[in-house]
């Protein structure tokens, strides 16, 4: 796809947009062996040749932000040096290359963001606690007014019902805490329900920041519509273009899976396929 010159500059990092038109002018661009001063000038990034002050342009990746629900039992990462089971087999269907931002425990399911987008990545690695969470946790056993407060005054954290049993599920909400990962806050949670007798049986993580769990079963995965990255990306103080360059991952489809869609919207025209308009989440089960 063609798009201004100054645009696919800015992208891959070289220079910002207004940098981009003065290298543009003083004839430091050249597009398949042309210099190029004209601005407006526009070049496919994935097929033309373009050089920078003499150097290859080498256009930056598109954005894809994948939410999984990872199960227990395997370890928030693409590879793991001790051999011990990852997420990488869940997302066997997406080629883009992905990397998992923030972690679950090994025995934690839930909501696992993972994205190409290494200034996300890095940012919330610096800053753990930036986006609030909330988790569920199931306990052994019902805990009464005077243990949740006690293990309030403990850990810090206030829990909810929100599912009642011999064994309920209780809601813990953790704010946005910069110096405080959601592993250190749910370490201590644990360690104060141990104490009070009631130990931890599983936990779940329901939401991060803007992105819901929603409905996925573990194991399945589904990748963010344009509106729901541009949120995240609002949330972490960036927006703009930063927003304006999230793609979507294609994913294969069943036949069942797309005859649902023709009924669910009208079929895309070639100017839609041409212009990259996203046409909705696509979602995937990692265990077939």
């Amino acid at each position: 796809m063609e798009e201004r010159l100054q645009k696919i500059i800015a992208r891959a990092g070289v220079a910002s947009r207004r940098q981009a038109e003065e290298l543009i002018r003083s004839g430091q661009v050249t597009v398949n062996g042309k210099v190029i001063t004209e601005l407006g000038t526009r070049a496919d990034a994935t097929r033309d040749h373009i050089k920078v002050s003499g150097r290859l342009l080498r256009d930056a990746p598109q954005l894809t932000y994948v939410v999984l629900n990872k199960p227990s039992g395997c370890v928030s990462a693409m590879s793991d040096p001790e051999g011990k089971p990852t997420v990488r087999p869940l997302l066997r269907t997406i080629s883009t290359r992905l990397f998992p931002v923030g972690v679950l425990d090994y025995h934690a399911q839930g909501l696992l963001l993972l994205s190409n987008d290494g200034e996300l990545t890095n940012r919330l690695m610096r800053e753990p606690g930036r986006l609030p969470q909330v988790f569920w946790v199931k306990v052994k056993g019902r805990l009464h007014g005077v243990e949740i407060e006690a293990i309030h005054r403990e850990a810090g954290q206030r829990l909810r019902l929100v599912r009642e049993g011999d064994n309920p599920w209780y809601e813990v909400r953790l704010a946005g805490q910069p110096a405080q990962g959601s592993s250190e806050a749910i370490e201590k949670l644990r360690t104060a329900l141990v104490a009070a007798g009631h130990p931890v049986e599983k936990q779940r993580r329901v939401s991060y920041g803007p992105l819901e769990l929603g409905k996925l079963q573990p194991g399945e995965f589904r990748i963010l519509e344009e509106s729901e990255a541009a949120e995240l990306l609002k949330a972490l103080g960036r927006g703009g273009a930063a927003a304006r360059e999230v793609a979507r991952a294609e994913l294969p489809a069943s036949r069942g899976e797309m005859r649902t869609r023709e009924k669910r919207r009208p079929r895309r025209s070639a100017a839609d396929s041409r212009s990259g308009r996203f046409a909705g989440s696509r979602g995937g089960r990692g265990r077939r």
